[in-house]
């Protein structure tokens, strides 16, 4: 029998090529050093600036086929909204939907910006009570609504069918103009959904639970943010074991055929089932460490993995036990994917220093 596969999906594992040598700064990873340096590079994705996905979401909808290569749109693609739906229990059918999430808009200086949503600290009660103010007037506008979690609603149609939207992470600490969803074919402005979130806005403006959240100095949710538009469509996957927090991931997998699972604490964690086939791991310590730009708290994520991951993995490829690890490595605009076996192991030559990860 084939020893099995590991994959591991790290988004925000890279950062800038700037602030690079500060996020490694007195790193003792030894394993993690090692497994880079002989690898194979598999594939290098030099993203865009103004993308309005991650690279983590494009690569995932990628490997399910999520997305379609003669779409125009490709490169910037990840219709994960329906997945999503699927892994939070509501029923996406045919219909195109996005996702959307109650956010916190900063008015800085001469523009707004958007707050990372997962630092606002919404009560499931919050959310319901802001959604039971929001709900009248979003199926006023002849929209249809799922609501199977409090903090992640879907909205379908006929207005919002083209429209593109950021992924909040993507827009996070930044000017929103121009991450704002647009009619994905003509770029303009979409007017429905400006009507849509100004409509929201009002009815959450002075609402007494963001009067009793900024009392508790909470910024008030504010506003909603759209993303991930698209319609199901079959999907195939590649691994015999999903393990993941995401939502998408944890989507895509279910529409595959496959039951996802919470990821372990560690390598040596892993369920029995991975003795057979490929397995995917999404770990994602790093998100908000990367968004903040706090590089000494990305340094230490970095030195847990080495831990928990790195080294017990290294040693079960030098030892047989695993058969091949993958590595997809993920900045806020680019990807590296690496492949390491046992014989990679043995290539001396292979001197790649971690720092050639970093794209400029």
């Amino acid at each position: 029998m084939p020893a099995p596969e590991l994959h591991l999906l790290l988004p925000f594992a890279l950062p800038p090529a700037a602030a690079a040598a500060t996020a490694l700064h007195g790193l003792e990873s030894a394993a993690f050093e090692r497994l880079v340096s002989r690898a194979t590079l598999v594939e290098r994705v030099i993203g865009e600036d103004f993308q309005r996905t991650l690279p983590h979401e494009r690569w995932i909808a990628r490997r399910f086929d999520a997305v379609s290569p003669s779409d125009a749109r490709y490169a910037d693609d990840a219709p994960l909204a329906p997945f999503m739906l699927l892994a939070d229990g509501g029923d996406p059918g045919e219909r195109t939907w996005a996702c959307i999430e109650p956010v916190h808009v900063r008015i800085a200086h001469d523009h707004l910006v958007l707050i990372d949503p997962a630092t606002l600290g919404v009560r499931t009660e919050e959310a319901r009570a802001l959604l039971e103010a929001a709900r009248p007037v979003i199926e006023d506008l002849g929209v249809s609504l799922q609501t199977p979690t409090p903090l992640r609603w879907y909205i379908s149609g006929d207005a919002f069918g083209g429209l593109a939207g950021a992924s909040p992470l993507r827009a996070t600490g930044r000017n929103i103009e121009i991450w704002l969803p647009h009619e994905a074919r003509t770029g303009e402005r979409s007017r429905p959904w400006m009507k849509l979130q100004n409509e929201v806005q009002m009815a959450w403006f002075e609402h007494p639970l963001n009067v009793e959240r900024e009392s508790r100095g909470l910024p008030a949710i504010n506003s909603i943010w759209l993303h991930g538009q698209g319609a199901m469509r079959p999907v195939t996957g590649t691994f015999a074991h999903v393990m993941s927090d995401a939502t998408a991931t944890r989507g895509l997998a279910m529409a595959s055929g496959v039951a996802p699972s919470t990821p372990p604490e560690s390598f040596a964690a892993l369920s029995t089932g991975f003795t057979e086939g490929s397995t995917l791991v999404e770990l994602d310590p790093f998100s908000a460490p990367f968004i903040e730009q706090d590089w000494a708290r990305w340094n230490e994520a970095l030195t847990a993995l080495e831990t928990a991951w790195f080294a017990p993995a290294l040693q079960a490829l030098t030892d047989g036990a695993l058969g091949k690890l993958g590595l997809t490595l993920c900045g806020d605009t680019g990807s590296v994917t690496l492949s390491i076996t046992r014989g990679d192991l043995g290539k001396f030559w292979r001197r790649r220093p971690i720092a050639a990860l970093f794209i400029e």
